[in-house]
């Protein structure tokens, strides 16, 4: 507005420069993009399988059950999603039924890992698939799920055993990442945006538990 002739002739010379150089870019960036979606897909073609040892697992001393393969997908992270979280759960139940839901496929949903009020760790999707069990896509995509075994009105059942096993976990998990060790980067799931569930709840000692995965995350380091 109120522009002369001669500043709108050499913003369109300035504006027609820009939309080469802009082009040039943008075809650019969709070649890169295509590369990139070429990269995710390139194992899911026909006769193509990525290399998988049956029963491997991600962190030493978890015993690996299989979850359904309709509640997750098949990835290659962080090469195609870059991991940068790890997102805490609780079951709402036992440990024997988080297994049950998460190996039945109409279940819709499971996390990478479940922890037990004794310990003891089961791993039923490996780190570089993407488990269905933030209700965000996005999130997904980016983070580590970790379920623990009970209820979140009942702070009994948040052991001294599953803390300490579940921050070793999460250490290792951000160690192998490089996530920071942070409220930012290790949340709960009622923090991912357009959840409607409310664990790990009040009762979930947040300022206990990233102690303790700092603490365990000094000991890889020393190891």
């Amino acid at each position: 507005m109120g522009a002369t002739e001669g500043s709108r002739d050499t913003d369109r010379r300035i504006g027609r420069r820009a939309l080469l150089v802009g082009g040039t870019a943008a075809a650019v960036g969709s070649a890169v993009l295509a590369r990139d979606e070429l990269a995710r897909l390139w194992w899911r073609a026909p006769g193509v399988e990525k290399p998988r040892v049956e029963g491997a697992v991600d962190f030493r001393g978890a015993r690996w059950v299989a979850a359904s393969d309709a509640n997750w997908r098949r990835a290659d992270r962080p090469d195609d999603y870059g991991i940068d979280m790890v997102v805490v759960h609780v079951t709402q139940g036992s440990f024997a039924s988080a297994v049950k839901v998460f190996q039945d496929p109409g279940h819709g949903a499971a996390a990478h890992y479940i922890v037990g009020k004794d310990g003891r760790i089961t791993q039923m999707i490996r780190e570089l698939d993407v488990a269905y069990h933030a209700g965000n896509r996005s999130y997904n995509e980016r983070s580590v799920g970790i379920e623990h075994e009970g209820f979140v009105d009942r702070p009994e059942d948040f052991t001294d055993e599953m803390y300490a096993a579940s921050a070793r976990l999460t250490a290792g998990i951000c160690a192998r990442y490089g996530i920071p060790v942070d409220r930012e980067h290790i949340i709960g799931h009622v923090e991912v945006p357009g959840t409607d569930h409310t664990d790990p709840g009040r009762h979930w000692d947040w300022d206990r538990y990233m102690k303790l995965v700092r603490q365990a995350g000094q000991a890889l380091t020393r190891a």
